[in-house]
């Protein structure tokens, strides 16, 4: 099968429960979305259902990092592409970007980290062998993307920093 560089799976829409008082998409639903494109891209790498059901792992995530960057609204096509940045035989470091599918723009972004998890002893264990070796494919095929610029920051308000220190 071969390999998008980015992954480029997700296709959805802005439903209308995920429209807030503002008249836009809630920010709890761009984590639903960027969710669904996770599963998505973690079935193509083998930790599918049968994956779980076999090995008794599975992925919990660890840390994620949002970042809007402009407004979706109702019934609007939705495309989530995914970024492979870094893995170790513990843990996966991807990036998503979401993008109104019809006007092209960058409506926000997802740096994640997931973990993997032996669900026996429900702590971090050792991926198995079949899905590493999918990653080191993915990981070759994304090499030449780059490093998102978003990737690696941290919240702050520079004006409130400087007087801290």
């Amino acid at each position: 099968m071969p390999i998008d560089a980015p992954f480029d799976r997700y296709r959805g829409s802005v439903e209308p429960a995920w429209i807030d008082y503002n008249g836009h998409m809630n920010v709890a639903y761009y984590l639903l979305a960027f969710d669904r494109a996770t599963d998505l891209f973690f079935d193509f790498i083998g930790l599918d259902a049968a994956q779980r059901a076999e090995s008794n792992g599975t992925t919990f995530a660890a840390e994620i990092h949002l970042q809007y960057h402009r407004e979706m609204m109702e019934a609007a096509p939705l495309k989530i592409t995914t970024q492979l940045l870094a893995y170790d035989s513990k843990r996966l470091r991807f990036f998503h970007r979401m993008y109104h599918e019809d006007e092209g723009y960058l409506a926000a972004t997802a740096e994640s980290l997931s973990l993997y998890i032996d669900l026996k002893v429900r702590r971090v264990g050792r991926l198995p062998a079949p899905v590493a070796a999918r990653l080191a494919a993915v990981l070759e095929a994304h090499k030449g993307l780059g490093l998102p610029a978003e990737t690696g920051r941290a919240i702050a308000v520079p004006a409130i920093e400087a007087t801290r220190s």
